[in-house]
């Protein structure tokens, strides 16, 4: 068994914090995923970054975690902008088999790799220009990595993400992926912050085996996910802060169900107590993700001022 000391020196030392606390939060720095506008309209083909600056502004915040999916090309699934007008005779409804739907997903998946080692960090650099442009500073770029990504790809990403000016790359990952990455956090220099959740990274024990691979690797702590697997996210982020590169804050049950932030079990106003109370200067980034009766931008709002009331 490793002691909660030993646990606690497995992050990176010296790693340096981002930007002071910001006073308008009360002393918190309170951030958003952009992953909680993924139920914007998407051209398919075009990334949203000028929607996703419109929405963070909409929002009044000024530091985000940035989804890769917003930098990349929309899916064809994605919907148009403007949807089409209904048919007279429409056509016939046929369930694709399992094997077409497979076949579909591989398609779709292969475009993008296509994508990524075609264009590699190219426009990268003028999407940082646009946030900084307009006052929005990038503290992480979130990537989800599967068995599926190759060297080459996984090497681009970390250019990428360099070309945010982003220090730290939030993963949620398995294991056997988490591995491979190590080498590319050494090399390139970048904190990978392993995001718990069901599937992948989630328990304490998990943190231990993930976190040993590399001293380049810290925790960016969902608590929404970790009291869905029965564990307690305040007692935890008293005792293993120093691992903890950000915090995901979202609203979940016991039982897994998604919530408005205030009606799960998650313990949303203890756990930034403590980030206020012990002056930690880790980010809390909000993500929206149960289903709301607003837009994103107005439920994202809601979340926000749970948050800043708390």
């Amino acid at each position: 068994m490793v002691s909660r000391r030993d646990f606690s020196k497995l992050v990176l030392a010296g790693v340096p914090l981002a930007k002071a606390l910001t006073a308008a939060d009360g002393g918190l720095r309170l951030g958003l995923s952009t992953y909680s506008f993924r139920g914007l309209l998407r051209t398919p083909g075009k990334d949203n970054i000028d929607d996703i600056i419109q929405a963070v502004k909409q929002a009044g915040v000024n530091e985000i975690e940035l989804h890769s999916a917003n930098t990349e090309p929309a899916g064809p699934n994605s919907g148009p902008a403007v949807p089409p007008p209904p048919s007279a005779y429409p056509d016939p409804i046929r369930t694709p088999t399992p094997a077409e739907v497979a076949a579909a997903k591989l398609a779709v998946r292969n475009a993008l790799r296509d994508w990524r080692l075609r264009t590699g960090a190219t426009q990268h650099g003028a999407m940082l220009d646009k946030f900084r442009a307009a006052g929005i500073a990038l503290f992480a770029y979130r990537i989800d990595y599967d068995d599926a990504f190759t060297d080459q790809e996984i090497e681009i990403t970390f250019q990428q993400a360099r070309a945010l000016g982003v220090g730290t790359i939030a993963a949620l990952s398995n294991l056997n992926t988490v591995r491979r990455l190590a080498p590319f956090a050494e090399k390139h220099g970048i904190t990978v912050a392993l995001h718990n959740a069901p599937g992948a990274i989630a328990s304490p024990a998990d943190f231990r085996a993930a976190l040993a691979l590399s001293n380049r690797f810290r925790l960016n702590f969902d608590i929404g996910n970790f009291t869905a697997a029965n564990f307690e996210p305040v007692a935890f982020l008293q005792e293993n802060s120093s691992i903890i590169s950000h915090i995901q804050i979202k609203d979940r049950t016991r039982t897994g169900g998604n919530e408005r932030f205030g009606q799960g079990d998650t313990p949303i106003k203890e756990v930034l107590a403590v980030l206020k109370q012990k002056h930690l200067a880790i980010p809390a980034i909000v993500e929206y993700e149960y289903i709301g009766l607003g837009t994103p931008q107005q439920e994202v709002r809601k979340c926000l001022a749970y948050c800043r009331q708390a």
